[in-house]
């Protein structure tokens, strides 16, 4: 239990070193829900599938090579929590991806979706 609190009170002290990117993270992310709810009504569930992939992508990505940007590797990964742990960040770069994956796939399916050619009566 106590490495779980460890974790919780390091990742939130991450959260404070990098409050204004996140910050503006969640700006821009909330602009473009918004942007995508006015433009692509009806195209979140054709673009859920892409959004899921790209997320997949991401978090196998985080997954692998998390390890190396803390100067560490899979081999040093002993216990089950460093494994969670890994697994938790790398889910968590997967969430954010889907988060403006979404919205941005559902954006591109309605643009295209506009732009494709039209058939004249």
């Amino acid at each position: 239990m106590y490495e779980i609190w460890l974790v919780i009170n390091i990742l939130w002290e991450i959260a404070l070193g990098i409050w204004p990117l996140l910050a503006v993270a969640g700006l821009v992310w909330v602009a473009l829900v918004a942007w995508a709810l006015r433009r692509a009504r009806g195209r979140w569930r054709a673009a859920l599938p892409v959004a899921l992939a790209a997320a997949a992508v991401v978090a196998v990505a985080a997954f692998a090579t998390v390890p190396a940007f803390t100067q560490s590797s899979l081999k040093e990964l002993a216990y089950w929590v460093d494994w969670a742990n890994l697994a938790g960040i790398a889910g968590g770069f997967g969430a954010a991806a889907l988060a403006f994956a979404w919205p941005l796939a559902a954006l591109l399916r309605a643009t295209a979706g506009r732009t494709g050619p039209s058939v004249a009566a």
